[in-house]
């Protein structure tokens, strides 16, 4: 993603309107006004060229790094556009278990998800879906497998018109009569109300292993007891004392600091102005509102700040 240099006088400027417009607010209705026109103000003099993709895999585990708007994952069949590295992480389960799979729609579009399953290749995983555009949407709509053929495992999940406000859990069961070291399964978005092309991938490395058969207990002879004339008394080991380790230097808390590296970068300020106009959960960033309040436009202004300057300055 284009993260494009912080110009000082450019974010001088942009606190100004900031604190202009906090004089001005009212009222509910004015104060969101007021914040969407900063945001506006703020994509104009921080964000250039600004393109970001819609949903972040969470579990199970990506098989590619995400950006805080899920990116790569643009072209198909995995997000294979460039721009992350390989997790190497692979999660295990079972023929024939339930799985969860939870997803968190950053920017959000009418649509759903479909799941696939690749037992030794990217390559076997299904071509998109057929769009069927209708006028005004070139992202219309989708056939949509009801029941699932392998190696998709489930479609239409999810499906929405209305922005998530936190992240969404569904679950799809695995084959029964298939094991791997090293599957693909895949998480396809399809959205509607959107520019072609249509569709957002991720995907994760799993194992499917069968469970190890439970080995047959072996009975245990108990041994009758030999009386002892005399017990003999045995040592008591006495623990060396463990060395208390240093505690690792703690730093205080930097608002607006999404993944707490201590930066605060453009994609977190924007994340900072949708909590702000309650696109967003503010549970989607604590460091915004931690305690679950709404998002002030001092709050802003000290995480722009804190942009320029780096945390804690």
């Amino acid at each position: 993603m284009l993260r494009p240099a912080l110009d000082a006088g450019a974010v001088m400027s942009f606190t100004a309107i900031l604190r202009t417009r906090r004089k001005s607010v009212a009222a509910k209705s004015v104060a969101a006004k007021s914040v969407a026109a900063l945001f506006a103000t703020m994509v104009g003099v921080l964000v250039p060229t600004a393109v970001y993709a819609h949903f972040i895999l969470m579990t199970p585990d990506s098989w590619m790094s995400q950006d805080s708007f899920g990116l790569p994952e643009k072209l198909g069949p995995c997000g294979d556009e460039g721009g992350g590295t390989p997790t190497g992480k692979i999660t295990t389960f079972l023929p024939g278990q339930t799985i969860s799979i939870t997803i968190n729609e950053v920017i959000p579009h009418p649509g759903h998800y479909r799941v696939a399953l690749a037992v030794h290749d990217h390559s076997e995983l299904p071509s998109e879906p057929a769009v069927t555009p209708t006028s005004g949407d070139p992202c219309g709509s989708v056939v949509v497998q009801n029941p699932p053929v392998f190696p998709i495992l489930a479609d239409n999940m999810l499906p929405h018109t209305q922005p998530f406000t936190k992240p969404q859990t569904f679950t799809v069961t695995l084959p029964t009569d298939i094991t791997c070291t090293r599957c693909t399964l895949q998480v396809l978005e399809f959205m509607s109300s959107h520019p072609q092309p249509c569709f957002y991938h991720h995907c994760a490395d799993i194992a499917i292993a069968a469970a190890a058969p439970s080995p047959t207990p072996t009975p245990t002879l108990i041994p009758t007891p030999t009386p002892n004339s005399t017990d003999t008394p045995t040592a008591t080991e006495i623990p060396t004392p463990s060395t208390v380790p240093t505690p690792a230097p703690t730093f205080p808390p930097c608002l607006g600091d999404c993944d707490h590296n201590r930066q605060v970068t453009v994609d977190e300020l924007v994340v900072g102005v949708r909590i702000a106009l309650a696109e967003l959960s503010p549970q989607f960033c604590p460091a915004f509102a931690g305690d679950g309040a709404a998002v002030s436009v001092d709050q802003l202004v000290l995480a722009v700040n804190n942009a320029l300057k780096g945390c804690g300055q």
